[in-house]
């Protein structure tokens, strides 16, 4: 097995020696497409840069082209058009038992009739190691997520933690140089998932190897990921840091998706430097402008529900509107507000449960504001339901 690595530092696998997270690409998508009828695109024009010893997540709805893209990566399915790239060497006629590519999937794919050991071992027996190196990797490997001592327990003896925990030490046994996850913790209750996170995040850390992990959640890319490209409609809408994708979105969508947002239509009545004054429903809303866009051009604010404040004075925030309280939703350690202005435009609010919340009731007359470096202007983005009405 790799041994056990600080970010950066060199990683000793299967005999050879490569630097952790290089800024050289290890993994490489070229103008990639695919379709599986030659008329409907799945994933279209497709560019992402993958390096090494990075983890990066593929996010975004059902059907946006994640796990596809993975599984033309795995070498279970062909591209329609351009080249896919590990380590510098195309891989188009490389069959998927020669990528030396490690895969967790979602409903383990364990042999229900072999032992955890036997599960374990059996890549090695297909890659011809010999025994005795063969109970050393599995050693390792169960070491590695915490198993020791499980080598004879059947997988129905097992959890479904400790069920996907062997799913990820037999895709490791072999020591690849890319482990993909498709969706690997979408069968485990909420508990289990949060420390599944974080005990794949820490076997990340501790080899260096490359992963790619595919998700629908948005929390789960968020906390385990170095990078996440999101996807819709078979296109990367943005690729960036977490905390980059959460706080500055480039796109509507991105916005939408990544940790929820509100988001209002409206048309730009002046440019001022990088602000713009955007008309919201007759109300002037002052936002940092991320598209190129002139006066009369349509925009869509994106204001995170927990930047926006209730005002105790005038002029507190630079965008300042009355509004009425429809709605407080209690979710522990913070409330939800649904506030809404001039009985046209809703806004979604997350303020913290702290002493005095109570003094606010549904039906009651506030202010709400936000700062202008808080809200930003994106290209318009409306989704099917909204266009229609």
């Amino acid at each position: 097995m790799a041994t056990a690595i600080e970010h950066g530092a060199t990683v000793e696998t299967g005999g050879t020696t490569r630097t952790a997270a290089s800024t050289e690409p290890y993994v490489q998508f070229q103008n990639i497409s695919k379709s599986y009828d030659g008329r409907t695109m799945v994933v279209r024009d497709l560019d992402l840069d993958i390096r090494e010893g990075e983890f990066l997540t593929l996010l975004g709805p059902s059907g946006s082209g994640k796990t596809t893209c993975l599984m033309m990566l795995a070498g279970f399915e062909a591209p329609s058009a351009g080249a896919i790239r590990i380590g510098g060497r195309s891989v188009h006629d490389l069959p998927a038992r020669q990528r030396n590519i490690g895969v967790v999937f979602q409903n383990y794919a364990l042999f229900p009739h072999l032992s955890v050991g036997a599960n374990l071992s059996f890549p090695l027996e297909v890659r011809r190691i010999d025994a005795h190196q063969r109970r050393e990797r599995v050693r390792r490997a169960l070491s590695l997520v915490r198993l020791e001592g499980y080598e004879e327990r059947r997988p129905e003896q097992l959890s479904g933690g400790q069920q996907q925990r062997v799913a990820i030490a037999r895709a490791l046994v072999f020591e690849p140089s890319l482990v993909l996850m498709d969706e690997p913790l979408g069968a485990l209750d909420r508990n289990l998932r949060e420390e599944m996170q974080y005990e794949i995040r820490r076997i990340h850390r501790r080899l260096g190897v490359t992963v790619v992990y595919v998700t629908h959640d948005q929390q789960e890319a968020m906390v385990m990921s170095d990078r996440i490209a999101v996807f819709h409609q078979g296109r990367i809408e943005q690729v960036a840091a977490p905390e980059i994708l959460y706080e500055e979105p480039e796109r509507a969508f991105v916005a939408r998706f990544i940790g929820g947002n509100n988001l209002v239509h409206g048309r730009v009545a002046a440019v001022d430097g990088d602000y713009c004054r955007v008309d919201v429903s007759g109300r002037t809303v002052v936002a940092y402008r991320v598209t190129e866009c002139a006066a009369g051009d349509q925009v869509t604010v994106a204001i995170r529900p927990e930047r926006i404040g209730i005002a105790r004075r005038e002029g507190a925030y630079r965008n300042q509107f009355p509004a009425r309280v429809e709605m407080i939703t209690f979710l522990g350690d913070h409330l939800v507000v649904h506030a809404v202005v001039d009985e046209r435009t809703e806004y979604l609010l997350r303020i913290p449960n702290i002493v005095g919340h109570g003094a606010m009731l549904e039906g009651d007359e506030i202010l709400i504001g936000w700062a202008a470096a808080d809200c930003r202007a994106l290209a318009d983005y409306r989704e099917p339901e909204e266009k229609e009405r």
